[in-house]
């Protein structure tokens, strides 16, 4: 990795202000999926073997500037006490006297959990003031929030303005997979897009027409690519203001002789239930008031095969609406394809992620990413203000 890491800095004694991505799902005051959180144990359990004074940053959901209870980080504090099996002191605040006395008070090896920083009207906004705040609670400043790393916030771009940055163990394993899969992947390289929207991934589907030798595309993003080769979707989600768009990557794809391939046939019914009817048609016959949720067993057995013969798969996006059973199958049957052969397999997080949880196939796959948008955008080739802003090793 280009830019240094917390391993190339002194950091015993010193007071290391920590940015984690710790936007984990909650239910009824209790974290449900602590992944993201053990995800950042290495960076967070190094410093305190250096004995640093540990302050950690952290988000939780989208409360747009003001405090929100629901929101409030006690839940994680408390995951992260057992996760550390260590005490775990937390603010009811981000900035201001209250942190500072808890920063002051923090021995060595201790600590400290702010509260959630998109409680700040200026965090979201990149404040400058804001983030000098927080540069003045430490000596050093870690970035370990690849989730976060696409956004120019206070604590992830601002704050790095002011302190020595540097990368944290996450977000330098992130890089490493990310970089392997773009510029030196064991071929043949087939990229996997799904999920609904093609408006989320028309750059990183240009960016691996140039770079896989199969990409496929699935999901509900499919059908708008249907539509554009003129199939009628009957009551099928698509975007209709992307179909040119859609069009024109389809052209782009025969100019560069790299196929996308499309699904034959779909799994439709009439009404999106667990239990109601649906049946497989192909992508030319959808009948007229039924809608598509997922790839046909021949489109499956297809995929499958381009997935088995491959060296690297990297793949964001679920095949179909697998949350609704029996519309699984196709995601299902494309991650055992994937898990099953000997191919280096990078799934993106979100609802990729998700689907291999509800599989329990997340363990047989090689890398997991912690980041939705933010491994989209590095997949697509955008500089990532988080990881810019770190130092660079020369």
């Amino acid at each position: 990795m280009p830019k240094m890491t917390v391993k190339d800095v002194e950091v015993k004694g010193k007071k290391v202000l920590v940015r984690v991505d710790f936007n984990v799902p909650l239910e009824d005051g209790e974290v449900t999926d602590d992944t993201r959180i053990r995800e950042s144990l290495p960076t967070i359990k190094y410093l305190l073997e250096q004995n640093a004074r540990v302050i950690v940053m952290a988000h939780l959901g989208r409360p747009k500037g003001e405090a929100k209870d629901e929101l409030r980080l006690d839940p994680v504090c408390k995951r992260l006490e057992v996760l550390l099996n260590a005490s775990v002191q937390k603010t009811d605040t981000v900035v201001g006297k209250e942190v500072e006395d808890a920063v002051a008070g923090l021995n060595e090896g201790e600590v400290l959990l702010l509260e959630n920083v998109r409680f700040e009207p200026g965090e979201e906004k990149n404040d400058l003031d804001l983030a000098q705040q927080m540069a003045q609670l430490g000596d050093i400043y870690v970035n370990d929030a690849f989730g976060a790393a696409h956004r120019a916030h206070s604590s992830t771009e601002g704050v790095a303005r002011y302190l020595p940055a540097v990368s944290g163990f996450l977000l330098e394993k992130e890089v490493e997979v990310l970089e392997k899969c773009l510029h030196a992947p064991e071929r043949p390289l087939t990229a996997i897009f799904g999920g609904a929207k093609v408006s989320d991934k028309i750059g990183v589907i240009k960016r691996f027409l140039d770079i896989a030798d199969y990409l496929i595309i699935g999901g509900g993003m499919a059908n708008t690519f249907l539509v554009a080769k003129g199939y009628d979707p009957a009551e099928s989600f698509y975007e209709s203001s992307k179909i040119d768009v859609a069009k024109e990557l389809l052209e782009l794809s025969d100019k560069k002789n790299n196929p996308l391939y499309l699904p034959d046939d779909v799994v439709v019914t009439e009404k999106l239930e667990e239990g109601y009817p649906s049946h497989e048609v192909s992508v030319e016959k959808i009948p007229e008031g039924w809608q598509s949720v997922d790839i046909g067993s021949r489109t499956r057995d297809n995929f499958s095969d381009l997935v088995q013969n491959s060296g690297v798969v990297v793949w964001n996006g679920p095949m179909g609406v697998f949350e609704v059973s029996p519309f699984h199958r196709g995601t299902e049957a494309v991650a055992n394809a994937a898990v099953d052969s000997e191919a280096y397999v990078l799934v993106g997080g979100g609802d990729t992620a998700s689907a291999m949880e509800m599989l329990k196939l997340v363990d047989k796959v090689d890398h997991v990413s912690t980041g939705g948008g933010a491994t989209l955008e590095y997949l697509e080739g955008r500089e990532l203000p988080g990881i810019a802003a770190l130092k660079d090793r020369e």
